[in-house]
């Protein structure tokens, strides 16, 4: 695991690429390609058989911070946090996962949509979360009413979220950074696009 909180994973860098990985051996040129463009935080979707091995291998790749996202429940949980993931992500958040996830200690971004997410969240001394998905779940006018009575949240608006939008969401006082799928564009591995596109992301800047 990483001495890092969630707080400071969140602010290395305005956009967290979300990856899904279905071979191995693109995970290190993928990582280089990514921090050589300025993003350092990268997650990686728990949703193909090669995410556990990607991550163990992602984390070799010097400055990168490698968690785990897509973590549905306990044994994901521990799956990741065995691979070495620094951090994980969740699309939402349960009883179950948010206790296992607090007392393993491990910096946790959980999924939220509306105000009972947050306030369970709350509930377990959470106060960093992820917004998903940010674009149908009432975009940035949705965000801007959830935070007003959580003035100590702070979000990383993911899903529908791209280079043209993510300004807008990063100009928002309680966003951290965003969460994009379009710096890892499906297809075959192309690490000079993928550090073209990072830089692009990279440049971007958080309210």
């Amino acid at each position: 695991m990483t001495d890092k909180s969630i707080d400071q994973i969140m602010c290395l860098a305005p956009v967290i690429p979300v990856i899904v990985i279905d071979r191995v051996e693109d995970a290190v040129p993928m990582a280089e390609a990514l921090v050589a463009g300025g993003l350092t935080v990268l997650e990686v979707t728990m949703r193909t058989p090669a995410a556990i091995d990607a991550i163990a291998a992602m984390k070799r790749v010097p400055g990168a911070v490698v968690g785990a996202g897509t973590v549905l429940n306990p044994r994901m949980l521990n799956a990741a946090i065995d691979a070495g993931a620094e951090f994980v992500v969740s699309p939402g958040l349960t009883d179950s996962l948010g206790e296992a996830a607090v007392a393993s200690g491990i910096p946790f971004l959980p999924g939220t949509a509306n105000a009972g997410d947050i306030m369970r969240g709350m509930d377990l001394g959470l106060s960093r979360f992820k917004f998903f998905p940010a674009a149908t779940s009432g975009g940035i006018p949705a965000l801007k009413a959830l935070a007003g009575p959580f003035g100590e949240a702070r979000f990383c608006p993911t899903g529908g979220i791209s280079l043209a939008t993510a300004p807008d969401w990063l100009a928002l006082d309680p966003v951290l950074c965003v969460g994009g799928s379009w710096v890892v564009p499906s297809g075959p591995l192309d690490p000079a696009r993928i550090e073209a596109l990072a830089r692009e992301a990279a440049a971007l800047k958080a309210s």
